[in-house]
């Protein structure tokens, strides 16, 4: 019985790693998609890009040099401003240590700013190293970003009073789909999980199940 529920779990796994395969496999990921549903990312097998990002301290730093560490767990969320977001961050503190002991990181990308990182760090207890992607150079390499629609943008700032320009490279707002990619020191995707609703997230549990079954 266990060997079924292993079997039937990695079965799960493959299909929610391969979620986008169909769609993505010869398209230019670095575009950003007009809409979550229409992101391309990239597949299990293939090698995280070499991208620059920022600390929460706005120093500068090398996502090539991060995961050559050790292995990593990427989070990519849209941002601090995020409940969806915040409550998946605080739910990894329920696998940290077990994450830890299996040899990975958690690294957690957005498109906000350092500054907005900062706030995010004093206003939570999140142990994930975050880290600004402003200027889209991950979200783009690993294909995940996408326009928000005009409308969105405006609500967002008259209901919420919260600004989703704070992009460096963009007249219009981008987002990344959420999404959790699994790489080993080399870079390369283990496991890949990326859905264009931005409520429904990875489950903790799953998400250590995921980490296990990739080393």
């Amino acid at each position: 019985m266990r060997n079924q529920i292993k079997i039937t779990f990695g079965s799960a796994l493959l299909l929610l790693s391969s979620l986008f395969s169909i769609a993505s496999f010869a398209l230019d990921r670095t575009i950003i998609a007009d809409a979550a549903n229409n992101v391309t990312p990239l597949l299990v097998g293939q090698t995280a890009p070499n991208s620059k990002l920022q600390t929460a301290d706005g120093a500068p730093v090398s996502l090539q040099a991060l995961i050559m560490q050790k292995p990593s767990v990427l989070i990519f969320y849209r941002g601090g401003w995020c409940p969806y977001c915040n409550r998946q961050l605080a739910g990894l503190q329920d696998i940290e240590n077990a994450l830890d002991a299996l040899g990975y990181q958690i690294l957690a990308i957005s498109p906000e700013t350092p500054a907005q990182l900062q706030a995010q760090k004093l206003q939570s207890k999140f142990s994930a190293q975050l880290l600004s992607d402003s200027k889209l150079n991950a979200i783009r390499g690993f294909g995940i970003g996408y326009y928000v629609a005009d409308e969105t943008t405006a609500k967002y700032k008259s209901k919420k009073n919260i600004d989703l320009n704070a992009s460096d490279t963009s007249d219009k707002a981008v987002l990344p789909a959420p999404a959790v990619f699994i790489l080993d020191e080399q870079g390369r995707i283990k496991f890949s999980y990326v859905n264009p609703d931005f409520k429904q997230r990875l489950a903790p549990e799953l998400l250590y199940q995921a980490a296990k079954y990739s080393l």
